[in-house]
């Protein structure tokens, strides 16, 4: 109970209404970033042991760019136990703003890497059917590598004027108070953060997917057409082993990608709102923050759910570790 207590009083509760429901209130924002954060840690964990563990996914070239979203996600719901642990403990000023400064900058930074690995991800697949025979020549690994590592250092930078007093990172659904109540945003960082991450990743992956959908769906068009001329088993084989499995492929990602921005959309329309002093409602912060969040896991259920390799790699695992035990 002292505990409970103890959280009641030195949150901010977003969700919080009155003074009656305040400490359930309280208490349903612990179990529910308590869950996300198991979720979000033990999902990744098992995407990254199944990647090491499955070498066929390392055959697409997409794979660099799906363990670095992995292993981003994973350092979410790490980050995640800091509000969960600071759920029972009360800080100094001092500690509770650094604290704030230091969690919203680095959820954000691992935001920006799994939006720029999506936006990285529909390039490499507009590549690979755009330009299949040049394609291993213009996507090395040393090239993925070195793209990767470009994304973090700018994911890193775009976020780093926060700490000079130059607005809010986007961090919302605050745990300390002094996240809610002193570090506002600011609608020039806001349209600068939307200016250089938000739109071109968007637009890069608006128009990649527009196009690899179209040039798929002429494929098909013209497969069928060769197969109502010349019903034969040849021209069978020759569709089967076409753009087939980089469709399919594309199917898995485009999911994916969809799911990203539709969770990560209702947080970036809060975001400007509150930004431009239109809307400030801590019970939307709260929610639309942790929607967000939940994106971590979904990526893990939705490949598990859409790759055969990697539910083969899944399986395999699974059978050692129940064979160990």
């Amino acid at each position: 109970s002292s505990s409970v207590m103890n959280i009641s009083e030195h949150l901010s509760c977003p969700l919080g209404f009155g003074h009656y429901n305040a400490v359930d209130i309280c208490i349903l924002e612990t179990v529910v970033i308590v869950l996300l954060t198991f979720l979000i840690i033990a999902g990744n964990l098992t995407v990254i042991f199944v990647f090491h563990c499955a070498p066929l996914l390392h055959h697409y070239t997409t794979s660099y760019f799906i363990q670095t979203m992995a292993y981003a996600d994973l350092f979410v719901g790490v980050s995640c136990l800091v509000p969960t642990l600071s759920l029972l403990h009360y800080s100094t000023g001092v500690h509770e703003s650094l604290t704030c400064q230091v969690f919203g900058y680095i959820i954000s930074v691992l935001k920006s890497v799994s939006m720029a690995c999506l936006a990285c991800i529909s390039v490499d697949r507009y590549l690979a059917i755009t330009k299949p025979l040049s394609y291993n020549q213009l996507v090395t690994p040393c090239r993925l590598r070195i793209c990767i590592i470009l994304i973090w250092i700018y994911s890193c930078l775009i976020f780093l004027p926060s700490f000079f007093g130059w607005g809010k990172p986007g961090y919302h659904g605050d745990i300390f108070e002094w996240c809610a109540t002193s570090w506002l945003t600011n609608a020039y960082f806001t349209g600068f953060i939307v200016c250089l991450l938000y739109a071109p990743a968007a637009f890069v992956i608006c128009f990649t997917y527009f196009h690899i959908f179209k040039i798929c769906r002429q494929h098909t068009k013209e497969i069928n057409d060769r197969r109502a001329r010349f019903p034969s088993h040849e021209v069978d084989a020759a569709g089967e082993t076409g753009h087939s499995p980089d469709r399919r492929y594309a199917m898995v990602l485009f999911r994916i990608t969809s799911v990203f921005y539709m969770l990560w959309l209702p947080y970036i329309i809060y975001f400007l709102l509150e930004s431009s002093r239109v809307l400030e409602n801590p019970a939307l912060s709260f929610l639309t923050t942790w929607l967000a969040i939940s994106n971590s896991f979904c990526n893990c259920v939705i490949y598990s759910l859409s790759n055969s390799v990697f539910r083969l790699g899944l399986r395999r695992l699974s059978e050692t570790i129940c064979s160990s035990c």
